[in-house]
């Protein structure tokens, strides 16, 4: 379920993860799943949706999902890639100018938990702990009892995602995903073993210690395309995502951040919290 800041409830779109449910949980699923994750397969999908073919689903996927262009730079998309990574006109996602405030990173639909070595995270149908997430042991006891907060980007939302805070960027990581097949008596639910891939900057910021930001991929399609900074503004633009549902995960240390009593309380009932690119999520703890 998905909520918005103002408690109601929001039709998301479920097909999607329907799909997914019916690939990743019967054998036939797990056969075509094979082929639509091959490199292949993948390549191919990309050049298609970045060639002017693509063109013709643009209309459609507007009209579908209601969404609202006024909001996006008028152009003349070459493909639907383009479309996908369309920019918002500047000014409509505003990033305050209070150091305290934590603002949200994407256009997303927000889970709040908290960090222990335990706790697993679920992301994109697969579920980690944050030591297998990060694939760093010793980074992920730097985290313990601290705060992760996932962005889900459904393919409606705006795939650009940008800084919450300035500091200065002291290490990245890329992870590739992985897939194959385990014995079926190992998992009940998903009889397959997968790693999205990801990638994460860890950013020494002004205001929230050292934060992690995580951008994970989707299946097939779907590819990440960070910018080769060096410094981190808040509301700079980091990245985007190409076509495909994607997510990104903020990390931050122990008594750092205090997060929205609302997303709280909605994360405690396994529901989603919609948030806009540079909206208000939480603030500097003490403040």
């Amino acid at each position: 379920m998905i909520k918005d800041r103002q408690g109601n409830i929001v039709k998301g779109i479920e097909g999607q993860d329907q799909l997914l449910k019916k690939l990743y949980g019967t054998s036939m699923g797990r056969c075509a799943l094979k082929i639509l994750v091959s490199p292949f397969v993948s390549k191919l999908g990309g050049l298609y949706m970045s060639s002017p073919l693509s063109k013709r689903h643009i209309r459609s996927f507007i009209v579908n999902n209601d969404i609202d262009m006024s909001q996006y730079e008028e152009k003349k998309y070459r493909s639907y890639n383009d479309f996908f990574t369309r920019r918002i006109k500047e000014g409509q996602r505003p990033f305050a100018d209070d150091k305290n405030l934590l603002m949200a990173p994407a256009d997303s639909k927000l889970t709040c938990y908290h960090i222990t070595p335990d706790a697993l995270f679920h992301i994109k149908g697969t579920a980690y702990r944050l030591k297998d997430l990060l694939a760093d042991e010793k980074m992920a006891a730097e985290y313990d009892q601290g705060t992760c907060l996932i962005f889900r980007l459904a393919v409606d939302d705006y795939h650009r995602y940008s800084y919450i805070d300035d500091g200065q960027i002291v290490a990245r990581k890329y992870i590739p995903g992985v897939f194959h097949t385990v014995n079926p008596l190992a998992n009940d639910y998903y009889p397959i073993y997968k790693t999205n891939s990801r990638e994460y900057t860890v950013i020494d910021t002004v205001n929230f210690g050292k934060v992690i930001q995580m951008e994970v991929g989707a299946m097939m399609v779907g590819k990440i395309v960070n910018y080769d900074h060096q410094m981190a503004y808040k509301g700079r633009e980091k990245g985007y995502f190409e076509f495909g549902g994607s997510t990104v995960v903020l990390f931050f240390k122990e008594r750092t951040v205090e997060i929205d009593q609302d997303i709280l309380d909605n994360s405690m009932q396994d529901i989603e919290t919609r948030v806009k690119l540079g909206e208000t999520i939480g603030h500097k703890l003490g403040v």
